[in-house]
Formats: C-alpha cells, structure tokens, sequence
C-alpha cells in the first residue's frame, strides 16, 4: 500500500471523501461541523485534515490524491463504489466492519449533502481511459448530398473549386490595405485569364449568357475571401453586367471583350450619400447639349456625389453613372451613363474628383472611393440605350412609354446583384458551420467525473445553437438555387422582373441576416479558438456584415416584399363578380379556421408535430392574418389621413414583420418541394428531417406571436419547442457529414480548427 502516517491509516476509509470535499471548494464552517459530526472516533490526523484555519495547501491535496490514485490501482470498477465504500476498500476493511459501519449511512447521506455523488465522484481516483472519437454509420451518402446542393449548375462549382486548390490562392493572413488590393486584383485577373467570364461572352456576339452559371460560380467564390468575391461582383457583375442588360448590342461588342478580360477595369456609380436606396431621387444630372451633341455629367452639390463605389479609389477606369436626364428641358428619369474616370496613367480624368474612402470595418482589399463630376463631359453614344435613346435630331425614344415603368424596367434588369448576394450569404453561413461543427465534433470539455471529457457536439446547448442554424442554411441554400433558375429563367425569355425582384429582395435580406446571426454564433461555439483570426470568423464576420446593407438595405428591401404581397392580395379581389370574391373569402376564412380550430391548437403528438402540412399551414396563416391586418389598418388610417405618407410609414414595422413571415414560409415551401422531388429515400429521409427542423424552429421563433393569435396554446408551444431539442439530438450524428456536403474545399475554409 503506498505511504499512509499511522493516524492517516485509521481515517483510511474517510480519505477520498476529505479529498473530494477539499478540493471542490473550501469547506464552510457548517459543512465541517457536518462533517466532523458524522465521522467516527477524533484524532490528531481528522483535526488536522478539518481544520478551518489552517486548510489543506495545494501541495498537500496533490499528494494525497497522488497517494489514494495508487491505492485505488488494484480496486474494482469505480462504478462500484462511493466515496465512503471506496475508501473502505482502500483500507482493506468491509462496510459491515466495526465503527465503521455505524457511520456508513450517515456519511453517504453526508456525501449527497455536500454535492459529493459517490460513483461520480470516486472516477477521479482512476485513469480516464482514453476514447476515440464516436465512430458514426451513416444511412445517407455524404457524397450524393453534395451533388443534390450543386444541383444544374455543378459544372460551374467545380470550376471554382478546381481554382481555389491552386496554392496561388490563400488566405493572405495580416496585410494592409494596398497590398490587399494589389492581391485582390491579381486574383481577379487570374478569374479573368482562365476563362471563367466565358460563359457570359457570347452576349459580346449576340448570345445569350449564362446567367445562373455566374451566380454559381459568385456563390463559390463566397467561400473563399469576400474582398476577391465583390472586386469580381463590382467588375463583372455590375459594372458588366450594366452594359451587358443596359447597352445596345453594339455597345455590348465595343466594351464587353475589355471588361470580361479586364483590361477595362469599371465601376457602377449608382449610390449617392444623399440619396442611398432612393434612386428615384438621385441628384447627379445627365444634361443633353444638342449644340455638341453631348451629355453634361454634374454632381451639383457634394452631398450628391457618389458613394461607396467599388474599384473608384484605385483601378477604375470607367464608370457606370446613373443619372437623372434632361433633354431639351424635359426631364426623362434615372439613365445610366459610360463615363471614363481615369487618364490611361492612373489620374483622375478631366473635371472628375476621386477620394478613398479608406480602411473599412472589412473588404479592405476593395479600393472603395467616392466620384463627383463637375460639367464632365461625355458623347451622345455613352448612354446606355437599350431602353432609351437620343436621334440624330436630339429626340428621345424610349420603347417604354411609361416613365415609372422604364424606371422600374431598367432597375428590373440589375436585379441580378440581390440574387448573387442571396448565394453568397448561404455560402458564409455554410462556411461558418463547416468550422464550427467540425471543431465541435472533435473539441472536448468536460464529462463524467474521473472520465473522459466528451466533445461539445454533444451538449444540448450546443446542438440547440448550431443545429437549427445549419437546416436554415440548407433551407435557404435551396431557395437561392430556387430564385437563380427563375432569374436565368427571366432573363432567358427576356420577361417582366418583377416578381423575380421581389423574390430576391427578401431571400437577400433573410439570407444575408442569416449569415451575420451563424457567424456570430458559430464565433462563440469555438470560444477562444473561434477569436483567432487564423481559423476565419473574424473575416467572415467583418466582410459579410455589409451583406445586410449591399445591393439594398435590407429593411427597404422588406417593405418592397410587404408591398408585394399586399399588391398579390388586392389582385385576388380585383375581379368585380360577387362570386369570384366570395370564393377567394371562403378560401381565406377555410384556411384560417383550421389551423385555429381547437383541436389543432391543442394537438401535439410528434407525427402531428412532424407534419410538413402543419407546418405549412400555421406559416401561410400567419402571412394571411398579417396580410389582412395591414390592407385593413392601411385602407382606414389612408381615408382618415390628412398626411397619407405618415400613415403609409406607420405601418413600416408591421409591413417588415409581413415580409419576414411570407418569406419564410416561401423558403419552407421550396424546401419541402426538394425533399418530396427527392428519389433516394436515404437521403429524402435526413432532408426531411432538417426541413422539419427549420419549420419548427421557425414556429418556436415566432411562438409569441402564435400564442397571442390563437394558432398554439402554451402546451404546443411547449411541445414544439421539446420536438426542436428532439430533432437536434436525432440530427447531431449527421451533422459533420451534413457540412461536409457543402464540398467546401479545405483550402477555401483555411481555418486550422476545421481541416480534416
């Protein structure tokens, strides 16, 4: 037996207990006074191990736990023995044994009264033995998933990711601003060398491009390094894709092969300090000189001038200028304009001002900087004129008569960036997780006492935080894909966009929302490691917190979805025959009484609960009640308005919660769709499983709102909340797989704490 004092021999039994006691935490006057109570006979060794004014050091407890970790060698199990039952066994002695046994009850009672659970608590006396990871079959193909995400546009994707496996192509890690940029362009035109704007070349000729390919191949990109992805969406996406939907099909052969090879690096000067989402209200003024058969660009006061222009600080040698027409004193609206900015050495071009806009909170490798124009002058054929031209006479055309419809026509055309910034949110929030739940797989804290600690994956907290996150980011992975194909689809069959816009203004905002919440939460399930800029989340956070302002604030952009919805809702009771009205009313009326019916409220088996008809139902009502609610509120405050814009802007927080509900029953609608479209059971069964999730948690997010409309009682919405912790626990032996799919290459994620 190891060294034991004679007077710590006769305490032998009480040992482990006095240990454990100790070390926990320091006893308190009573918990001594309990414990000297119930232990049997005193001498010097129990006073000097209970003694409150002189503790046991650190040096002492070490050695004593040094000492019984090698008495414990030869015991059985530790699942067998309490604290008191193993120090009995220590000593060689029997529970029965003497003094001992008149004591053991109360001291196990004792054990329980100070937090010290026997079998728990005795683990510490015996080596953790070592566990390797759990080791999980899956019924589902990681593999055949990834193929499912990629979905038509798979070919596009490769690409990309062929790409970012050359070394060329890294995180560059700690570099300032100017050698960001300079990187930032290399990496550009490397895009440009290899042929990835071929696809959209063709429009150069009077081919059609492939619009869903660049959206794939922008959404790709997200998962590398977000400074490279808007230098590229800037370059290509805008200021090409202005010329490419804008332009004459001459000018489109004259400037696209430059800009797409990027010898003729660009801009798209559309956003004003003054007049940021209000582009109906620029102030930059396009004049019509017939005299020199000219247009005069002017920025008539500094708060005009053109803000947050990407590629202006630095590269840009060409804007596109949207601004407001004047010919022969009538006034014609937003146009947009070819406007050179920069000499071929790097100046600013004549009578054109250009500033920085300096460091940013992120995207420090894209030379953001602000353009005025003062009188610069510009020739007749710089206008973009597919939908407006000037004649030789100094008349205009337009095949749009109507000017609020051309305006909206021409907006409708650039739609494109709101689509490609709903790709590319999904993708940082799919970046994100893949760190996080990887690391969560594998990072291990706490466990059993004297056991093993177990990976964090499997708290609850942690499932409950990450999980749910992960089915929205499936969820609205394929409502991207959804709004791409019907954005190719438009502009394929060169139809009206407005449905499209509306669409990808509130995937946008929820998309983008989305990514700023998962980059935030998956930062904080890494802790410290999450905090190290070398595994990713603080570039994610900074270079995607913009996503929720770019191509749109996101709060403007909801209303224009409420707006929609609510135009939808006045178009089923434009028919002016009674019986067409009251069929559209009963349809209403049926589909609202049921999901308020009592029975359902009160409902809460699982299968019921795991109903994807439940869940699409209680999703559209909410959407009707809100849509009802608002045409109400709105046609009664506008009669009794005398100011009927304050009675519009009243209703702007309910029209955003409006926007929010259509768009995510729009979002669970498309997923559910995929699932039942799916044709291997396998993997329809984890899909199905995951879009049931994101309805749940998209109910349980909005339970307050149920409850106080009639839609649950408090013990379904208790219910639907323990159905999420359910799902969650059944989901997380999928979950690195899950992120696996993604097929994010390795040397995209770049963070340390995710490589496999």
């Amino acid at each position: 037996m190891p060294s034991f004092t004679d007077s710590e021999r006769s305490i032998l039994p009480l040992l482990p207990m006095i240990y454990v006691a100790w070390a926990d935490g320091e006893l308190t006057d009573a918990e001594l006074s309990a414990l000297r109570a119930a232990l049997p006979g005193d001498n010097e060794a129990l006073r000097q191990w209970l003694d409150p004014a002189q503790p046991p050091s650190a040096v002492q407890l070490q050695d004593l736990l040094r000492r019984l970790e090698d008495a414990a060698a030869g015991i059985a199990a530790p699942e067998q023995h309490g604290l008191i039952d193993l120090g009995l066994a220590i000593a060689g002695l029997s529970s029965e044994a003497g003094a001992w046994a008149a004591a053991r009850d109360a001291l196990r009672t004792l054990e329980k009264t100070l937090g010290l659970y026997g079998t728990a608590a005795s683990r510490r006396f015996f080596p953790a033995e070592a566990t390797a990871p759990t080791a999980t079959t899956l019924s589902w193909s990681p593999e055949a998933m990834a193929v499912l995400l990629d979905g038509p546009r798979a070919s596009a994707k490769a690409k990309v990711r062929a790409l970012l496996a050359d070394p060329f192509f890294r995180h560059p890690g700690e570099i300032n601003s100017a050698e960001y940029r300079a990187l930032v362009l290399r990496w550009c035109q490397v895009l440009a060398d290899r042929g990835f704007l071929d696809t959209l070349l063709p429009a150069a000729a009077g081919g059609r491009p492939d619009v869903g390919g660049f959206v794939a191949t922008f959404a790709t990109l997200a998962t590398f390094d977000l400074s490279l992805l808007v230098k590229f969406g800037v370059q290509f996406g805008l200021f090409g894709c202005s010329i490419l939907f804008l332009g004459s099909a001459e000018q489109r052969r004259r400037y696209l092969p430059d800009i797409f090879a990027l010898r003729l690096p660009g801009c798209f000067a559309m956003t004003e300090r003054a007049h940021g989402s209000n582009v109906r209200e620029l102030e930059t003024t396009a004049t019509y000189d017939a005299r020199r058969d000219e247009f005069v660009i002017d920025t008539p006061h500094p708060l005009a001038g053109k803000e947050w222009i990407g590629n202006a600080a630095e590269h840009g040698r060409m804007a596109t200028v949207f601004a407001q027409l004047s010919v022969g004193g009538m006034q014609h609206g937003v146009h947009a304009f070819l406007v050179p900015i920069r000499r071929a050495d790097g100046s600013p071009a004549p009578r054109v001002r250009i500033t920085d806009c300096g460091h940013k909170m992120g995207l420090n490798g894209v030379d953001n900087g602000r353009l005025w124009f003062d009188s610069v002058r510009v020739p007749r054929d710089s206008l973009l004129s597919r939908f407006a031209t000037i004649d030789d006479d100094g008349q205009y055309h337009s095949p749009i008569a109507s000017p609020g419809r051309r305006f909206f026509t021409m907006l409708g055309a650039l739609v494109g960036g709101r689509v490609s910034v709903a790709a590319a949110s999904v993708s940082v929030a799919a970046s994100a997780l893949t760190i996080a739940i990887r690391y969560s797989a594998r990072r291990r804290q706490f466990g059993p006492e004297g056991g093993p600690e177990v990976e964090i994956l499997r708290y609850p907290t942690h499932r409950k935080r990450l999980l749910p996150r992960l089915a929205a980011t499936y969820a609205l992975h394929f409502a991207a894909e959804d709004l791409t194909t019907r954005y190719a689809r438009a502009i394929e069959e060169d139809a009206d966009m407005q449905e499209v816009e509306a669409l990808a203004a509130g995937i946008k905002a929820l998309a983008s929302w989305h990514a700023t919440d998962t980059v935030q939460t998956s930062r904080e399930c890494c802790g410290g490691q999450g905090y190290a800029a070398v595994n990713r989340f603080a570039a994610l956070k900074a270079d995607s917190d913009v996503f929720s302002t770019f191509e749109g604030d996101n709060i403007v952009l909801m209303q224009l979805v409420a707006k929609s919805v609510l135009g939808q809702f006045k178009g089923r009771f434009s028919d002016t025959n009674p019986v067409s009205i009251i069929r559209n009313i009963a349809e209403i009326a049926s589909g609202r009484v049921s999901e308020k019916n009592p029975f359902i409220t009160r409902y809460t088996p699982p299968h019921h609960l795991r109903d994807g008809g439940f869940h699409s139902d209680i999703l559209a009502g909410r959407t009707l009640d809100l849509t009802l609610a608002i045409a109400r509120g709105l046609r009664r405050d506008l009669d009794d308005a005398e100011d009927p814009f304050a009675a519009f802007t009243a209703w702007q927080p309910a029209m955003v919660a409006l926007a929010r509900a259509h768009i995510e029953h729009t979002v669970h609608g498309q997923f559910r769709a995929v699932v039942e479209a799916c044709t291997d059971p396998d993997l329809a069964a984890v899909l199905n499983d995951l879009c049931d999730l994101y309805a749940l948690s998209r109910i349980e997010a909005g339970c307050g709102w149920f409850l106080e409309n009639g839609y649950l009682t408090p013990a379904k919405s208790r219910a639907i909340r323990a159905e999420v912790t359910t799902l969650c626990d059944s989901l997380a032996a999928d979950a690195v797989a899950l992120v696996d799919a993604f097929a994010i290459p390795d040397e995209a994620i770049g963070a340390p704490i995710a490589m496999r």
